[in-house]
């Protein structure tokens, strides 16, 4: 859900350094316009011409200046970026590809039984990467529960975030997204190496071992790698590396991803489950609304304004679920 902002009124550094460019293009070709109207003959209309040439300059290199202040204050953010009318508001990706939307993130847990919003989140945040862990712990908390299965889409895929969960006592479900450079270039991707415990190595697909290698730290992640000498002489080697030899990274946890993927692979049906929880009161919200839009700017607004929305959307939900009467009697002191 997006804030009543505007793109043109968001700036990140890309779009600070597109703009300045195209002013700086703009003010060189009225320029030359300019010397090419001097070298004319003079006439009321090449002057009325070259007025308007030079005012035209003049507001860009006003607008230059403008933006060069605003360049300013955007570097001095943790995330380089400006929005002119919501200074809370951010530029958030969507589905179109080169579109976006300038607004807030809005996260929500919705149980699966009666689509009840159990707990939301606002943020500024773009992307929905890390916020698995902290959605799923508000959602235990609030139902107080000891355990709880959280099923998520693949925009939420984190290793981080799904071991965090795992130490919580919340069980993931999610589709690991396809990363896979090797894979998008037509080669064998990691999910084509099968992982044997008891021997602590990986089959390859010509059916040779990858060993434990060596232990490295990277992000604060431990990670294993796994290599052979077979590639040298391997015949489907150009299917499989470009380099002198494969090499497989496994992290210290990847058995929790491993159990996530197998959850998925014995309850596909739960991603449709997802869509059909989480889709409904975002689409009831939204057509209550009267638009996509948030009426109120910065966070501590649009939190609360989501709220309220929330709190309407749960009380309509409760009143069709079990009627306007055992709910006064519930809420009676």
């Amino acid at each position: 859900m997006d804030a009543a902002d505007n793109r043109d009124k968001n700036f990140t550094r890309a779009k600070m350094d597109q703009r300045m460019a195209q002013i700086e293009e703009s003010v060189a070709r009225y320029l030359q316009q300019l010397d090419s109207a001097d070298r004319q003959k003079p006439s009321e209309a090449l002057k009325a011409k070259a007025n308007r040439l030079k005012e035209k300059i003049a507001k860009l290199k006003e607008q230059m200046q403008r933006l060069q202040v605003l360049k300013v204050q955007m570097l001095s953010t943790p995330d380089q970026q400006i929005s002119l009318t919501d200074p809370d508001a951010r530029s958030m990706a969507t589905s179109g590809r080169g579109s976006g939307v300038v607004g807030y993130n809005v996260q929500v847990a919705v149980d699966t039984t009666h689509h009840l919003i159990i707990t939301h989140e606002v943020t500024n945040i773009g992307t929905d990467r890390s916020q698995l862990s902290s959605v799923a712990k508000g959602a235990k908390a609030t139902l107080g529960t000891k355990m709880l299965d959280a099923v998520a889409d693949r925009g939420y895929f984190s290793s981080e975030q799904i071991l965090a969960c795992e130490e919580a006592g919340i069980t993931v479900t999610l589709p690991k997204p396809m990363t896979s450079h090797s894979k998008a270039e037509g080669r064998f991707g990691k999910q084509d190496f099968r992982y044997v415990a008891e021997e602590e190595v990986y089959v390859c697909p010509a059916g040779e071992s990858l060993a434990y290698s060596f232990t490295t730290l990277e992000n604060g992640l431990l990670l294993r790698r796994y290599a052979t000498k077979a590639c040298h002489s391997c015949r489907i080697r150009n299917i499989c590396t470009t380099g002198k030899e494969r090499r497989i990274t496994r992290l210290e946890h990847e058995h929790v991803l491993e159990a996530v993927q197998r959850r998925l692979d014995e309850h596909p049906e739960r991603m449709r489950q997802r869509r059909e929880t989480v889709e409904h009161p975002f689409g009831t919200i939204k057509a209550r609304m009267g638009a996509t839009h948030f009426l109120t700017k910065t966070l501590p607004r649009v939190a609360a304004e989501m709220a309220l929305h929330v709190l309407a959307y749960n009380m309509t939900r409760v009143m069709n679920i079990m009627g306007t009467k055992p709910l006064r009697a519930a809420m009676r002191p």
